[in-house]
């Protein structure tokens, strides 16, 4: 399960770069080309020597800038949330696939930290709704920022709760969807820097096995769907066959692993037929 943080970044030393003297100097990229032969002005340079040494410590870029792109849409970040990595916009994109042609969806994402994936959805479907929750004051309140500047603020309720605690049982959705922390606990310390230093533990974090969010998810999924409805949740690559099981037995007729355009497995996907 450690391939999802295997680099933390994936841009090149070129790339960290131009990515932090845009950060320092407020430029776009196209500016920051135009300007290359200019002298640095200040405050910029010394805001990208500060830059520097702080990725030459460890930390990824986009924490330094306190942003990423996702489902392109930019993303800002504070500490309680967990970077938004590629693989899991596959979560977003099977959402999307399976929600085209319904007329008013509605969504729960459960742990959503940034907001990446309830806002990335909710963005593709004008009519839809979410719900998105998360245990952290901190990620909930950068889920709503996120929310507003990319103006579905007003088709996503934030609610403070752990998995179903702030989900009434009288709600029913559409699609369930959530990127849980899955990292068995002993296996942390063994991340790479990036990662098990500037991550926030609970967001990585799922216990001795790395499966216990998926257990608190499993309890109740199957009767909070719609009839038709569809749950997709992200995994390690060695999780898929425990966590389809697991979904098997909490009531689910239907349940698929699909694999990453790397081959390892990356989402359970479960439905009732």
């Amino acid at each position: 399960m450690r391939d999802r943080f295997r680099a933390a970044e994936l841009e090149t030393p070129d790339l960290d770069a131009r990515l932090l003297a845009q950060a320092a100097f407020g430029f776009d990229a196209m500016a920051l080309v135009r300007r290359e032969r200019d002298i640095a002005p200040e405050p910029g340079a010394t805001d990208l020597e500060r830059f520097a040494l702080r990725r030459l410590a460890g930390e990824p870029v986009s924490r330094i800038v306190g942003h990423k792109e996702f489902w392109g849409l930019d993303l800002t970040l504070n500490d309680a949330t967990l970077v938004p990595r590629p693989e899991t916009e596959m979560l977003v994109a099977e959402a999307l696939h399976f929600l085209e042609g319904k007329r008013a969806p509605r969504i729960v994402d459960l742990g959503t930290g940034s907001g990446a994936i309830a806002i990335s959805i909710v963005t593709g479907l004008p009519k839809a709704k979410a719900i998105a929750t998360d245990v952290s004051d901190e990620a909930l309140a950068m889920a709503r920022q996120n929310a507003e500047r990319h103006a579905v603020a007003d088709r996503i309720e934030f609610r403070k709760g752990a998995w179903w605690q702030a989900v009434p049982h009288t709600e029913l959705f559409d699609v369930i969807v959530s990127n849980p922390p899955y990292i068995a606990t002993e296996v942390i310390d063994t991340l790479m820097p990036e990662v098990k230093m500037f991550d926030p533990k609970l967001a990585l974090d799922g216990g001795w096995d790395g499966l216990e969010a998926y257990r608190a998810i499993a309890a109740q999924a199957a009767r909070r769907l719609n009839p038709g409805g569809l749950a997709l949740f992200e995994i390690g690559s060695n999780q898929g066959g425990a966590v389809s099981r697991m979904f098997g037995r909490a009531g689910f007729g239907r349940v698929e692993v699909l694999k990453d355009l790397q081959g390892l497995d990356r989402v359970v996907l479960a439905s009732h037929s």
